[in-house]
């Protein structure tokens, strides 16, 4: 298997929510739940799990009536991010190829 790889970014869940993130700033808690379909609690589990590694930032706000939450892609996650879905790329190319 290729070096890049990421077999912890590879999980579905983690994959949908990086690639939700990679062309965008902070994301809302809110959308991100809605986008990939999950759950509150499915979401903060897969969240806390890519904060681990470095891959997201999580930053909570107080805002009046509520608690906000929001996250983004550390430089860390987007660039492996990248990698990860190069080598992708690069399997489904050779796939492509094969089947000609």
């Amino acid at each position: 298997m290729d070096s890049d790889f990421d077999e912890f970014l590879h999980v579905p869940a983690r994959l949908a929510i990086v690639a939700l993130l990679a062309p965008a700033g902070w994301a809302e808690f809110g959308f991100v739940r809605d986008a990939v379909a999950t759950s509150d609690s499915a979401l903060s589990k897969q969240l806390s799990a890519l904060a681990g590694e470095g891959y997201v930032e999580i930053r909570k706000q107080n805002a009046p009536g509520a608690r906000r939450t929001q996250v983004r892609l550390t430089p860390q996650g987007r660039e492996a991010f990248r990698r990860h879905a190069a080598v992708l790329e690069r399997i489904a190319a050779a796939a492509r190829a094969g089947s000609a």
